[in-house]
């Protein structure tokens, strides 16, 4: 259920049952076939076909869907790569509830048609953001492109973190709600940034500018970004608070009828969802720049509106006015995060608006390309987008270079001796402590992947860059990149068109030196490329890293993120059967095992056999464990693998049955170093190597 901690997720790593694997199956062959265009064209004749149920503001349910489109995009946060468009999760509790998506529910309903007739190919995200895109293009406005192939969720618990559940709770805890601090992605759970009324309700413009960069700034929108996207989505639509009574009970409280609306009819002009009455702008249905030039041109104060809550209007009492959604006329408002672009403290929003309201096309510009990120950011890279009208890669994509043709790469079988006859040495082998050097990098290579919006992974190598090679779990990997220095030199000759890059020598190194100390042989796929710039590992910082402070339930979530199983992820921990720490390095020391160049299962039997203790690392302070007696050692999450149940179970298996865990680990190690070889939404380049 939504509440599960593991997540029933994109990709389904964990948990994931029969039924979803069919429709994961099901989207992944009809994705391809599926004719955008003709969706487009059956959602334009939606825009203007009104409905009882729901009556459209003005004739044309352009700017619903537009807010459909943003409040599920808008979920998105940095922090762990969690909400988005991806999965369609919207559709379930908890963000279907949430406060800042009443009436949804009528939105998604009117899409149900269209769903439907289009097939399983059509998923739930890609038809919310195409209708989305498609409503801003029936208005005039400017749409940088479509990148299809959201793949939708079977359930909510992917967005149990985003809250309200006991999950957020326990892990994402927020003290006051309206102050909430990343990793959570707004100021305030419920709603998708922040509190549009002003801090804790107040109307506060000036303060309301620092929530409004700190909330954008959670989902990496810059200045320029922010104000493009508030004032392209105002530019359509109006707010809705006909009475102080309210929207009603929500789908939770209520799902036979949810958001009924309390004031008069409960739609229509009678609606209410945020509370707030009235429109930005004098021409709801049609994009142009007056947002800008409304909120400069006019002074404005605030007042209760009808709803009951803080809202802006023209102080002079001559305000220009819209047509009433429902007929008649009605006048244009703000609300306090609206005002705060023009009291910014910093006077960097205010340069903008001024930009936006002199410069149409500069607006434009600005607008449609924030508008695709902010719809496209949680798809991954570029390479994992479907259809005939998706843009050039963009920044946000970390777009790496493409993969040179099979003829062109190196050697590998070659090069995998060249490494091994390095490892065999004495000189190399002491360098690299028998390989374990070498495993240590391509684990820490491969193991910032994400599967929540697919960032991360050893392709690009930016395990060599700035921020990645300076985090404390990479001290001293600059030094296996300096012995495997002069191995890339010798193999990568781009003048004779012959490619070797980083990423695939740091893989490969792990896999040869796995073997060469006696484990389990590793299948290898070339082809990946190295970044130019390390930016795209800035939000994946590792969350474990073996302190004392370290719970069992953040291990688990850490090993999840990466998109494995407990299987998978215990497996790999016996990777430390490998290699010692080094208190210069990490501040913990000793090896796992007493044999720590030789690749076995001890470290499995070493872990459930012995008695282990508190010990403290004399130079650095730190506290890991040491077997009574016996000269092993051990981090915190090694313990964690002897006390929890489930780890416990599976470790069991594994020491008692070699050859089952190098089948395990083999597995496991290539799924995590291939996880980022994506060949459209499903698909693997790897997939086709083998």
């Amino acid at each position: 259920g939504p509440d599960s901690v593991l997540p029933l997720g994109h990709p389904p790593s964990i948990g994931a049952g029969r039924d979803e694997f069919v429709e994961r199956e099901r989207h992944r062959e009809a994705v391809g076939e599926i004719d955008f265009d003709a969706v487009r064209a059956d959602l334009r004749k939606l825009f203007t076909n009104s409905q009882d149920f729901w009556p459209a503001d003005y004739g044309n349910y352009g700017p619903f869907f537009v807010r459909l489109a943003w409040h599920n995009a808008g979920s998105y946060r940095t922090s762990d790569g969690r909400g988005g468009a991806d999965g369609g999760r919207q559709r379930f509790d908890p963000e279907r509830s949430w406060e800042d998506n009443t009436n949804l529910d009528k939105a998604r309903d009117l899409l149900v048609p269209i769903k439907i007739k289009h097939g399983p190919g059509l998923s739930w995200g890609d038809l919310i953001v195409l209708a989305g895109n498609t409503a801003i293009e029936s208005m005039g406005g400017p749409v940088l492109g479509f990148c299809g192939g959201r793949i939708d969720d079977a359930d909510g618990s992917d967005s149990a973190d985003l809250g309200p559940t006991p999950t957020q709770e326990m892990f994402e805890p927020c003290k006051v709600n309206g102050q909430c601090k990343v990793p959570l992605g707004s100021t305030t759970v419920g709603l998708i940034y922040l509190n549009p009324e002003g801090p804790m309700g107040q109307p506060l413009p000036d303060k309301s500018a620092g929530e409004v960069r700190d909330t954008f700034g959670r989902m990496a929108m810059n200045d320029s970004e922010t104000v493009a996207l508030i004032g392209g989505g105002h530019a359509f639509g109006k707010t809705h608070g006909a009475c102080p009574k309210g929207a009603g009970p929500s789908p939770k409280e209520d799902p036979y009828n949810p958001w009924p609306g309390k004031c008069g009819t409960g739609n229509g002009a009678d609606a209410y969802t945020a509370g707030f009455e009235g429109p930005w702008t004098t021409d709801p249905t049609k994009w142009d720049n007056e947002y800008f030039k409304e909120l400069t041109k006019y002074n404005w104060e605030p007042h209760k509106g009808p709803g009951g809550k803080w809202q802006w209007r023209v102080a002079n009492g001559t305000s220009p006015q819209a047509p009433g959604p429902q007929g008649g006329k009605q006048d244009i408002m703000m609300l306090t995060s609206d005002i705060s672009l023009t009291k910014d403290p910093t006077g960097k929003y205010q340069k903008i608006v001024q930009e936006f309201a002199s410069s149409w096309e500069s607006f434009d510009h600005a607008f449609a390309h924030a508008w695709y990120k902010l719809t496209t950011r949680d798809m991954g890279p570029v390479t994992r987008c479907v259809g005939k009208d998706v843009p050039p890669p963009q920044p946000f994509q970390y777009p790496l270079p493409p993969s040179p043709d099979a003829s062109h790469q190196a050697n590998f079988s070659k090069l995998a001796l060249e490494i091994k006859s390095f490892i065999d040495s004495e000189d190399g082998g002491k360098q690299s402590d028998g390989g374990a050097l070498f495993v240590r990098l391509a684990f820490r290579c491969s193991s910032t992947f994400r599967r929540t919006d697919y960032l991360g992974g050893c392709n690009g190598a930016r395990i060599r860059l700035s921020p990645e090679k300076d985090w404390p779990t990479n001290a001293f990997l600059d030094k296996a990149l300096k012995l495997l220095e002069p191995i890339q030199t010798t193999y990568n000759k781009p003048d004779q068109q012959s490619y070797l890059s980083w990423a695939d020598l740091i893989t490969l190194a792990g896999n040869v030196a796995i073997e060469a100390a006696g484990g389990p042989k590793i299948r290898f796929c070339g082809g990946r490329t190295d970044a130019v710039e390390g930016s795209g590992s800035a939000y994946l910082k590792p969350s474990i890293t073996g302190n004392f402070s370290e719970s069992i339930d953040q291990l688990k979530r850490s090993f999840q993120l990466m998109g494995l199983s407990s299987r998978e992820w215990v497996a790999l921990m016996g990777g430390h059967t490998l290699g010692r720490m080094r208190s210069e390095r990490s501040g913990y020391e000793g090896a796992w095992t007493h044999e720590p160049t030789k690749f076995s299962n001890d470290y499995f039997i070493g872990l459930l056999e012995n008695d282990w203790e508190v010990h403290k690392v004399a130079s650095s302070g730190k506290l890991q464990y040491k077997a009574k007696n016996k000269d092993i050692y051990a981090l915190k999450t090694d313990i964690m693998l002897k006390v929890d149940p489930e780890l416990s179970a599976i470790a069991q298996d594994y020491a008692a049955d070699k050859e089952y865990f190098f089948v395990q680990f083999a597995a496991a190690w290539s799924k995590l170093s291939e996880a980022d070889r994506f060949d459209g939404p499903h698909g693997n380049v790897c997939s086709k190597h083998y």
